[in-house]
């Protein structure tokens, strides 16, 4: 009854992991991705405003003009990205659908570095192509010496995403240029997954839209203004590509939520320094509190930290934690290998206190 394609899709292992902690009491929770603060006041106020006023129906497809102008002048601006076209989708997890069904054909080959947001995989599965793993351990940086020895006649599409989820590690612009010249001599699409462009903690985001135009850049609202559940993203990248993810829009999703789009007009002009500049100190504090006792790397930006169990199986130590009330995710989620786990630090600085604590005590 259920079609072929969902054969190699299994449940997030997220997902088990809070089904398994449904029974648990007031679990120490570092399991979840998204921001431990709220939506600033005076963007829920816009979008309630919206509501009221009755700004409650489809939009165009594409996302309200005002919206879609403000995100290509602020691309430009920050980031050097002159991108010809922009869709404003309904979360970057949208973007992403959209783009593989625009660009993926059956048996076409996608690079994605290891280990990887999970999404990557299962959709890479669902529109019949293949990915192609590339072992960024253990310093997670992904370099263009490792693409090429993986690129063939099949090879359709680059995936980056820095910072990255699950490991907080930021591309150094060395490599991004070099990905650049590679992608440049192979004809190849490069998908950017910038959500966490924002939580750059060591230096200034650098994205590499900025110097190969045949990049489809895919940020959001979700992480930087906690909008996780308002499902707010955009695409921006060649007019050809957009289109078509337009159409497909069309014909799935519609358009994303409208009075999230009137809110994010203000949203864009909300400083948000106070609350990064707080998760830099979380980060320092996690990363302070475990580098003793267990091997991992420093992230660079995101809310992630990636230590290697001290099981051999990465999956055993996350029981482990669960039996002690602490909630993190196995590395397996994001990963061919299985010997890490994942820590989201999106949390009050007394949650990650005693998540130290815990981790530490189990070595």
């Amino acid at each position: 009854m259920i079609a072929q394609r969902m054969s190699h899709m299994d449940s997030s292992g997220i997902r088990k992991i809070f089904d398994l902690a449904k029974n648990m009491k007031n679990p120490v929770n570092l399991s979840i991705g998204q921001p431990d603060f709220d939506v600033p006041s005076q963007i829920k106020n816009e979008a309630i405003h919206w509501i009221q006023k009755g700004f409650n129906q489809y939009t165009v497809t594409q996302g309200i003009p005002e919206l879609r102008e403000k995100l290509l002048e602020k691309l430009k601006r920050e980031r050097g990205i002159e991108a010809e076209d922009i869709l404003i989708t309904s979360g970057v997890s949208g973007g992403i659908f959209l783009a593989f069904m625009a660009l993926l054909n059956p048996g076409d080959e996608v690079i994605v570095p290891d280990p990887y947001f999970a999404m990557y995989k299962h959709l890479s599965h669902l529109m019949g192509a293949s990915p192609v793993y590339i072992d960024t351990y253990p310093e997670f940086i992904l370099t263009a010496e490792k693409i090429s020895e993986k690129i063939s006649k099949k090879t359709k599409l680059i995936l980056i995403n820095s910072p990255s989820n699950p490991t907080g590690v930021v591309t150094p612009q060395r490599e991004l240029k070099k990905i650049v010249e590679l992608a440049k001599k192979h004809h190849l699409v490069i998908l950017s997954d910038e959500i966490y462009s924002e939580f750059s903690y060591d230096e200034p985001f650098q994205s590499i839209g900025r110097d190969y135009p045949l990049t489809l850049v895919l940020d959001g609202f979700s992480k930087t203004f906690a909008m996780t559940g308002w499902r707010l993203g955009f695409t921006a990248g060649p007019k050809e590509i957009i289109q078509a993810m337009t159409r497909l829009q069309q014909f799935s999703f519609v358009c994303a939520p409208s009075f999230a789009q009137k809110a994010a007009l203000k949203a864009l002009d909300c400083d948000m320094k106070g609350p990064i500049q707080e998760y830099r100190r979380k980060r320092d504090l996690i990363y302070e509190g475990l580098k003793e006792k267990f091997k991992l790397t420093r992230p660079g930006g995101a809310f992630y930290l990636f230590p290697q169990a001290p099981d051999p199986d990465g999956d055993v130590f996350v029981q482990k934690a669960l039996e002690k009330n602490l909630l993190i995710i196995p590395g397996s989620v994001f990963s061919e290998r299985k010997t890490h786990f994942r820590i989201s630090f999106a949390a009050p600085n007394e949650t990650l206190a005693k998540g130290i604590e815990i981790l530490n005590q189990m070595v």
